[in-house]
């Protein structure tokens, strides 16, 4: 399906900010860019091989609860790894994402894989902007997606809001975020006291993809506990191999490092080290 992009002046107010404004990113001008640091690697291998795990066995299961394929929102997808492979299972996939380019990658990924795109609405636009365009489909679905978003939005609470009117009653929230207790224990072991010290997660580098807005844990647990959702499993998302400051020893074995990280990514303490967090939320 071709992808539907909004008005270039709504698209515009969105992505426009000054120094005194936050503003939702858009990773428009650097899709490639982003694409190569996230997924091009073992990070990206590691990210996947988490959430595959939490949110495959929960969505096969639900599936054979109602009897049906699943309804499924990806919102701020990305490049829709997670979503493109749902849709290949069957499932009927929204995928949205304020950049074109990268939601143009994305179904150049899907189209790569069997039965994928028949199952694939995409819709470039804030996710303010989504309700309207999804029209009669608002508040049907069964799962919604949000991962590596929250710290990219200037109001990241204001989209709770949001996934009550799109979520069913019994519906599951798959929420991922960076862990901004990680950038304290990363420079606490790399000795970057004054780092530390005058913290500022702002970067002047454009190409940055160190969030400079994160949101810590604590927080996220107000909004659930706020908005009635309960966690269902609980995860961190490289929990060692990012502290590793040298190749040496097991990171130099990515299949090992993964089986590692998949082991300790669900075991206290380790998993509250993440570099991300993943939550599996069910509403109610």
């Amino acid at each position: 399906m071709p992808i539907h992009s909004q008005d270039h002046q709504t698209r515009a107010a969105h992505t426009a900010h000054s120094d005194n404004e936050r503003a939702d990113r858009n990773f428009d001008a650097i899709a490639d860019h982003f694409e190569n640091k996230v997924y091009g690697g073992l990070k990206g291998a590691i990210r996947l091989a988490v959430l595959r795990r939490d949110i495959f066995d929960y969505v096969d299961a639900q599936q054979n609860t109602l009897g049906r394929p699943l309804r499924i929102l990806d919102v701020g997808a990305g490049l829709a790894q997670i979503a493109i492979e749902l849709a290949a299972k069957g499932h009927r996939v929204v995928v949205n994402d304020i950049s074109a380019n990268m939601l143009a990658k994305a179904q150049n990924n899907a189209a790569a894989i069997p039965n994928a795109p028949d199952n694939i609405t995409w819709h470039v636009c804030p996710y303010q902007a989504l309700t309207e365009k999804l029209g009669a489909v608002a508040g049907t679905f069964d799962l919604i997606l949000c991962h590596a978003l929250l710290e990219w939005l200037a109001e990241p609470q204001a989209v709770m809001d949001f996934f009550d009117r799109q979520l069913r009653a019994d519906g599951a929230l798959s929420l991922c975020f960076y862990n901004p207790a990680s950038f304290d224990y990363r420079n606490l072991m790399m000795g970057n006291f004054n780092v530390l010290d005058n913290k500022n997660f702002a970067a002047d580098n454009k190409k940055s993809l160190t969030p400079n807005h994160p949101v810590a844990y604590s927080e996220v647990q107000t909004w659930i506990a706020k908005h009635h959702y309960q966690v269902k499993k609980s995860s961190g998302l490289r929990v060692f191999s990012d502290y590793v400051t040298q190749k040496r020893g097991g990171n130099e074995h990515p299949k090992e490092v993964i089986r590692m990280e998949l082991r300790y990514s669900e075991q206290e303490p380790y998993k509250w080290m993440g570099r991300y967090l993943h939550l599996l939320l069910l509403r109610g």
